[in-house]
């Protein structure tokens, strides 16, 4: 694995919507390119002093989409590593542009079913309190999908093992760097 951390020029950055395992796959990921790895709504919650989603609820999702904006740019910078966004991150299309120029993008791709269930264990995402949360998850899906298809790399994820996820993003990746510097 040296030898792709070698070619690594730049971030991997992990896209998609919520419960699809960025940070879960993305930790595994880093450590077995032998990076370092951050989750952006935990670099928020360490800035602002308040779980992320509380500072969606406070300021809105455009100032929020703002914040992580600048905050992203800053994580792209300097050292090659792994980096878990928001679901939302990479619909804002500065964010998207930015994160296409200046990193490697992996849109994690997750059946709604699969991510309803992940995202039923735990009581912190904000746009699944009120509705269906299968129904906002299918929704957002739908609105998100032709963002996430700008990514430069579409790994497919289920309800399977996280190291084949991130075998399957090692292989991309090595295809990847080599049709790029081809």
């Amino acid at each position: 694995m040296t030898e792709l951390s070698k070619r690594l020029d730049r971030p991997v950055v992990l896209v998609g919507l919520m419960g699809v395992g960025k940070s879960t796959v993305g930790r595994r990921l880093a450590k077995r390119l032998g990076v370092s790895f951050v989750d952006s709504d935990s670099a928020i919650e360490d800035a602002s002093g308040l779980p992320a989603a509380e500072v969606f609820e406070r300021y809105g999702e455009r100032d929020f989409r703002d914040g992580e904006r600048r905050l992203v740019a800053r994580l792209i910078e300097g050292e090659v590593r792994v980096i878990a966004t928001g679901g939302g991150a990479y619909v804002d299309p500065r964010t998207r542009e930015l994160l296409n120029q200046r990193a490697i993008t992996v849109w994690l791709d997750a059946p709604v079913d699969v991510l309803t269930e992940r995202t039923s264990r735990r009581d912190t995402r904000v746009q699944l309190r009120t509705g269906d949360p299968k129904a906002v998850l299918e929704r957002l899906s739908q609105e998100r999908r032709p963002s996430y298809e700008e990514a430069h790399i579409h790994v497919k994820s289920g309800d399977g093992a996280h190291k084949d996820v991130v075998d399957a993003i090692i292989v991309e990746l090595e295809t990847f760097l080599a049709a790029d510097r081809g």
